[in-house]
């Protein structure tokens, strides 16, 4: 195989071409009439230097030729050994692949041996472990195969991946685009307020069903994640997250063609151990929600203790590093004053009861974190404040203080969930949705307004016993005062009737065969209690499909 003969060839010509011109400017200067006179030998001195010029020009080109061929050959001598390296690599995989069960399970076994060695074994073969893995069972040789399929076909992809044409944004710097499509596929016994993602157990019409069936993509979401430049020494980047559950188009089987809908957007400033967060975001003073795919539009016990909500925000973060592998994170900001109305428009858009007030809601958090058991135990406090102004000079203050918790408990099971105590903050999915009591007619000058006070929360069990398979159990209960609602039966309400307790236990499990690729089954129970009616009961059961990109 000829592997250097065009740079040869171009060499060759260039030396010939040099030659040429040399003896062209030798006969020119011995054919070119002398002038009379004492000028010959001046002339010919002029010449004479002027032909060394062209000499030397053209031995610096030949010079800087020869060194970028050089560099050309040394470049593509680079180039085929990386080849050579990644052809044996696939070589040594595929022989990996077809070795018998059998020599390999062997193999698995006498690496065990002494203690930790086959975890350096791992180790070697696909990157570092973590400490969580490290403290977890040696894995099957099922398992090991499973990996090391998957990682041949990762380094498959990526060989793929160097001849494709990438997308580009705008701007030079580099833009991640990722998401995940979702399938729901689900059972309900019961009338809910919501078929595909329900909430609530609400009383049965003459319309309702005992039973539903139904799918859904319109939980699927998509994400832009945008790594810009260095800024006052802070890392800047941005991110962009869209879903489909924003409504649905007007029209036969519409159900089936969701509109898009946006969640959050945000633009960060990061240091070393401070941020500074502007966008729409998630509420930072309660982090946690629990483990689901059945609900990705919302969180999964939403309006059963879970608070939450996208608000625009501007929040600053800053992290303590302490003795002892200790953390502190200290976190406040400004928030959009957003009590849960309904758009009064589907363009113009109006002021929130809290954006009535003329003031932006604050809020902040402190946590706590220690290692333990290859994950973190972490403890955090916050608070929450807006005031809201109903109209006819009737305020009233919407607060919230809440507490959250993650405790790992040995190598498989965790403990998480979040606690509340709050008054008016129907709009951040507290009290189900209910902020205040009313006296009267809600538009009447005399109409006293108060605001609802309730407690709630949740917890969930996990438990993971692979790192691609878990099981999570959760409890949620969100419990708005019932005695203040009883006092105040002429409270308007969003369902044209006033809840007073809903509670929802739920048991799951996310199953993940490779890392793109995940199955989820979900049992949840829903149990509403109406003021002065029974409660509601309803039954969900959800397969989910989902893949990740």
């Amino acid at each position: 195989m000829q592997r250097n003969g065009c740079p040869r060839t171009i060499f060759k010509i260039l030396v010939a071409m040099a030659l040429v011109l040399v003896n062209a400017a030798f006969c020119s200067a011995r054919q070119a009439p002398s002038p009379a006179g004492g000028g010959d030998s001046s002339q010919a001195a002029v010449d004479a230097r002027a032909l060394t010029d062209s000499l030397r020009s053209l031995q610096d080109q030949v010079r800087e030729l020869t060194a970028q061929i050089k560099e050309l050959r040394e470049e593509q001598t680079s180039t085929q050994g990386e080849v050579r390296s990644l052809r044996g690599e696939l070589s040594d995989m595929r022989n990996q692949l077809s070795q018998p069960p059998q020599h390999a399970a062997l193999t698995d076994s006498a690496s065990i041996g002494p203690a930790g060695s086959n975890q350096d074994e791992t180790a070697n073969a696909f990157g570092p472990v973590s400490p969580a893995q490290s403290a977890r069972q040696p894995e099957t040789t099922e398992q090991r195969l499973d990996r090391l399929e998957e990682s041949q076909q990762v380094t498959s992809s990526n060989v793929r991946e160097i001849s494709q044409t990438k997308v580009e944004s705008g701007s030079k710097y580099r833009l991640r685009l990722s998401g995940i499509v979702l399938l729901n596929t689900f059972v309900n016994r019961g009338t809910v307020d919501n078929l595909d993602i329900p909430e609530l157990a609400l009383p049965p019409t003459s319309l309702s069903s005992p039973g539903t069936f139904g799918g859904t993509l319109r939980q699927s979401q998509i994400s832009l994640d945008a790594f810009g430049p260095d800024l006052f020494g802070a890392r800047t980047s941005a991110n962009l997250s869209l879903d489909f559950a924003g409504g649905f188009v007007a029209t036969q089987n519409g159900g089936t063609k969701p509109l898009v809908r946006l969640r959050t957007g945000t633009v960060r400033f990061d240091w070393s151990n401070t941020s500074i967060i502007a966008g729409q975001d998630s509420l930072f003073f309660v982090p946690l929600s629990p483990s689901s795919l059945a609900s990705l539009a919302v969180p999964a016990l939403a309006y059963a203790g879970d608070l939450w909500s996208w608000t625009p925000q501007v929040r600053i973060e800053h992290r303590i590093a302490l003795a002892a592998g200790n953390r502190v994170l200290l976190q406040g900001g400004i928030l959009d004053s957003l009590t849960g109305d309904v758009a009064q428009a589907t363009y113009e858009r109006y002021p929130t009861w809290g954006e009535r007030s003329g003031d932006p809601a604050v809020a902040g958090r402190a946590a706590w974190s220690h290692p333990a058991f290859g994950d973190d135990v972490t403890f955090g406090v916050g608070g929450y404040y807006a005031r809201q102004d109903w109209g006819f000079s009737r305020d009233i203050d919407g607060w919230a203080a809440t507490l959250d918790a993650e405790l790992p408990l040995g190598k498989l099971f965790e403990v998480s969930g979040a606690f509340y105590r709050g008054r008016a903050v129907g709009g951040l999915g507290g009290a189900l949705g209910q902020s205040i009591l009313t006296s009267g007619p809600f538009a009447g000058q005399g109409t006293a307004i108060r605001g609802l006070d309730s407690a709630g929360g949740w917890a969930q069990l996990k438990f993971k016993p692979r790192t691609n398979f878990e099981v999570n159990g959760a409890l949620g209960v969100d419990n708005p005062f019932a005695n203040q609602l009883r006092q105040f039966p002429a409270t308007p309400s969003y369902y044209g009737i006033l809840l007073s307790r809903n509670v929802s236990p739920l048991v799951n499990f996310i199953y993940q065969p490779r890392s793109d690729v995940m199955f989820s089954a979900e049992y949840r129970h829903l149990q509403t209690l109406v003021v002065s009616a029974n409660s509601q009961r309803a039954n969900i059961v959800d397969l989910s499909l989902g893949y990740t990109f």
